[in-house]
């Protein structure tokens, strides 16, 4: 249906479809990028109920880029260890080479809210009630039909995005492919009060006959999960308290006197992964770009990630500066590390399996866990610390990492790098004072100018002492990076690439 719209007269710039923890956060990744964006969320209200409880070392190192880790740190419990598969050896995260060695206690919906709260901060519009029920696009635009509260209406925009879940209608009508793995594990979830308390376990126990997850919510409600590999169970139907209790009785001996369900739901140990994340200007994110099993804590991370690699990509394109290849670069980067998470779930399912047959293996791995080197893998593993872009340029050992808490020394005091990206604008540290990087940042080929989309730092670093510049990325990640013996015509070339790579050349 047409609407008669330009592009210069769009309703929104960019429609994010899907309210929760990654659709807030890429909104206001793109309002402080000064793009025009909309939340459209189907809810009227926030859920009061939580699947994820955990945020990671990456996902706080990345708040932290924003000026926002304190708010999720404020009241909330951190833990430095964390369990793989349900073994008893835990995985060690303090011996992670991170300035957040560690896990954060914030549940979804705690998350959800202060990102929300975050988004609203910086302007954005924010509709609840309004579901999206069709997609269209075209060479200029994406046309949504919505139905809110006082009836449908029909809004452009540049783009939208999907962060509407696994059963993703953005990605239904993007015609994007999800392949996967089925079900084959039933999970059966109740936050419920336990007459019998006393004798609840603590974590995750294996019985012969399934998994118990138990940990206490609160002084009054348990989180209960029982993890079935026997029956597949037809999905659909809702979770009654009789069959959640019938569960416990058979995987436990015992329904613990569960009883006052205040949330009751089921989900499988399916696996599936977006065969891409871009169709035109429709894109996704967030568990409508993969699902998996939530053992590890690790989707609403995963999810969250994806939104600080989009976010500034999307508003290059939106203010008509993205080089060419920029917006593909989010397929292509955050691909990758679904592929991984998703492998990773799959394996902990595999060692979780309560046939004796994979007892052995678990006592392998569990002693194989007591080495350091074994648990700092799984440490970072869990945590996406080890997540590194492939980027071009000079060979140089940060070049697609993410760039560290650097001590910087500048003419205004002593400040560290995160402090440098809270505008969500690259960040050009000249830590030599070589006059060529200054010469190219101001004026290189055409004639073109960053300033605006980075931001030039001369500053001395003590920690990095051979370091001679490094660009870094608005999601955080290392760009170019140069040592001091660089050659000057080598430097400039390297340096003009990178930012005309990443950053545009009109």
């Amino acid at each position: 249906m047409a609407t008669g719209k330009t592009q210069q007269d769009l309703d929104f710039d960019v429609l994010v479809v899907g309210g929760g923890p990654v659709g807030m956060l890429l909104a206001a990744e793109l309002r402080i990028s000064r793009v025009r964006a909309v939340v459209l969320e189907r809810l009227p209200e926030r859920t009061p109920h939580s699947k994820a409880f955990g945020l990671h070392a990456r996902s706080l190192e990345s708040l932290d880029r924003r000026g926002l880790v304190d708010r999720f740190r404020d009241g909330a419990r951190s833990w430095n260890n964390g369990h793989f598969a349900g073994l008893d050896e835990w995985v060690d995260f303090s011996a992670l080479d991170s300035a957040h060695a560690y896990a954060l206690l914030s549940e979804q919906t705690r998350t959800e809210r202060l990102l929300e709260e975050r988004a609203a901060e910086v302007g954005t519009e924010i509709r609840r009630g309004h579901e999206v029920t069709a997609i269209r696009q075209d060479a200029d635009g994406v046309e949504a039909d919505v139905t809110g509260p006082d009836g449908a209406y029909t809004l452009r925009a540049g783009y939208v995005v999907g962060c509407d879940g696994g059963r993703s209608l953005v990605r239904r009508e993007a015609g994007i492919v999800f392949p996967g793995t089925g079900g084959r594990v039933t999970a059966r979830l109740g936050d419920v009060i336990l007459a019998d308390r006393e004798n609840a376990p603590m974590g995750m126990e294996r019985t012969e006959r399934g998994l118990l997850f138990c940990v206490p919510l609160d002084d009054t409600y348990h989180r209960v999960s029982t993890f079935d590999f026997q029956a597949e169970r037809e999905p659909g139907a809702d979770l009654t308290l009789d069959e959640l209790t019938a569960s416990l009785r058979e995987i436990w001996g015992s329904d613990l006197g569960a009883r006052d369900p205040r949330w009751l739901s089921v989900f499988t140990d399916s696996a599936c992964q977006a065969e891409r994340y871009r169709e035109g200007r429709i894109l996704l994110a967030g568990d409508a770009a993969h699902t998996h099993f939530p053992v590890g804590g690790q989707g609403v991370n995963l999810g969250l990630q994806d939104a600080f690699n989009l976010g500034w990509k999307l508003a290059a394109a939106v203010h008509g500066w993205a080089p060419e290849g920029l917006l593909d670069s989010y397929d292509g980067e955050r691909q990758a590390p679904a592929r991984k998470v998703l492998a990773n779930t799959r394996a902990q399912i595999a060692l979780m399996n309560p046939d004796p047959y994979v007892t052995p293996l678990r006592e392998l791995f569990t002693d194989l866990m007591r080495r350091d080197q074994v648990n700092r893998y799984l440490a970072e593993m869990l945590s996406g610390v080890t997540v590194r872009y492939g980027i071009d340029g000079p060979a140089h050992p940060m070049l697609g990492d993410f760039a560290r808490d650097l001590e910087l020394r500048t003419e205004d005091g002593v400040r560290t790098l995160p402090g440098y990206l809270k505008r969500g604008t690259g960040v050009l540290l000249d830590l030599t004072g070589r006059p060529e990087i200054a010469q190219v940042y101001e004026k290189w080929g055409a004639g073109v100018s960053w300033a605006g989309r980075v931001r030039h730092v001369r500053a001395a670093c003590a920690a990095e002492p051979e370091l001679s510049g490094l660009l870094v990325r608005p999601d955080g990640y290392v760009a170019w990076a140069a040592d001091r013996e660089l050659p000057e015509a080598e430097l400039r070339e390297s340096l003009g690439t990178a930012l005309s790579t990443w950053f545009g050349t009109v």
